[in-house]
């Protein structure tokens, strides 16, 4: 039996682009962009937003309930990591983190276009197959 994994589009952006889409989505500098994921129902969310989030919200849990909670403030303490992750966007759709692979492609081939312009400095794929996907550090593990 095939197991069904699920997909997520992630997408690299210039410096000065990605702060606009993480601050000001709306700037007509993204709208090629946007219009992309409009038409997608997918929205783009800052990787480093994403794990500073994850990290203030394990620090207010507790982080015996994040796993992966030391090893994520450790990436966002790191300047250089910080650089990285500020212009990395992981694209949601319908509101989701991962989705069907068919959504996941027609994403991907939309955005083909952008990729190597002003805009859109990398694209991948990614699934939900843990043997595709970084094992966290052993200095991280409990």
């Amino acid at each position: 039996m095939t197991e069904a994994w699920q997909y997520q589009i992630r997408i690299t952006m210039t410096d000065a682009l990605a702060e606009l889409a993480r601050h000001s989505p709306e700037d007509p500098a993204l709208r090629p962009l946007m219009e992309i994921l409009a038409r997608h129902d997918a929205k783009p969310v800052s990787q480093l937003d994403a794990f500073e989030a994850y990290v203030a919200e394990a620090e207010r849990q507790g982080p015996d309930r994040f796993p992966l909670a030391r090893w994520t403030k450790a990436t966002v303490e790191d300047p250089e990591k910080r650089r990285k992750y500020a212009k990395a966007f992981t694209l949601y759709v319908g509101g989701e983190e991962v989705y069907a692979k068919e959504a996941a492609d027609a994403l991907e081939a939309a955005l083909q276009p952008l990729v190597g312009g002003a805009l859109v400095t990398r694209l991948s794929k990614h699934d939900t197959n843990p043997a595709n996907n970084p094992q966290m550090p052993a200095q991280y593990r409990s």
